[in-house]
């Protein structure tokens, strides 16, 4: 299994922080499939921890809707209920528009150089060879940057669920896309607004972007 996410230069990450990007981009990316048991220890096998660290991430994954605990029967990976996709898309369709033109107003020099490193691999797309989980993994990378860039926390963690919700509904559908290249290339002109400090055509860009998820799902159903 594949991890996405690593701690940010001279960031220290704790073994349950660890633990817990870990197994949530394994659910996020279906690498632990819908309805699948969760064990605690394989899972801090494949982490090499303890249990204390597995079972605190767990937790958060709980609230954040990834897993589910039944009475008497454990853990599992929550189910992906496509009808879920219109509560999702309305609150993104709010709140990301709002995000990007934060990004654009607020972004450090940090973080537009991290904005244009992932806006040049964006542009190495179609030059090379990728697979669809590859695609997944950079639309991932791209979208929490830019919650990173709004330097609003609550904002930040509310959209990181709710990408990280819509991208599960993605994963389940991602034989039935053909056009995903150009989906996450939409991203580069949205960075580069972002960048040069356009907030106006960050929010546009990002409003588009929102609804052809929505519009490319509901096409695939």
């Amino acid at each position: 299994m594949e991890q996405l996410d690593t701690a940010p230069k001279g960031e220290e990450l704790s073994l349950a922080e660890r633990a817990y990007r870990a197994i949530r981009d394994w659910l996020v990316m279906l690498e632990i499939r819908p309805g699948a048991p969760i064990n605690e220890d394989q899972l801090a096998q494949s982490l090499g921890v303890g249990r204390t660290p597995v079972r605190e991430a767990l937790k958060r994954l709980q609230y954040e809707r990834l897993i589910t605990t039944y009475p008497r029967r454990g853990t599992f990976a929550t189910d992906v209920n496509i009808t879920d996709l219109a509560h999702i898309s309305e609150v993104r369709q709010e709140l990301e528009p709002l995000a990007a033109a934060q990004a654009a107003r607020r972004a450090t020099a940090t973080d537009r150089a991290a904005l244009t490193a992932l806006q040049q691999e964006l542009d190495g797309v179609d030059s090379r060879p990728h697979d669809p989980g590859e695609l997944m993994r950079l639309d991932l990378q791209v979208h929490r940057a830019i919650y990173a860039a709004t330097h609003n926390p609550y904002l930040e963690d509310t959209l990181v669920r709710h990408d990280n919700l819509a991208t599960r509904i993605w994963c389940l559908f991602i034989d039935r896309l053909p056009g995903m290249t150009g989906h996450v290339q939409e991203h580069g002109p949205l960075l580069q607004a972002i960048v040069a400090g356009d907030p106006d055509k960050a929010a546009q860009l990002t409003r588009d972007h929102v609804e052809g998820f929505e519009r490319a799902i509901r096409e695939a159903i």
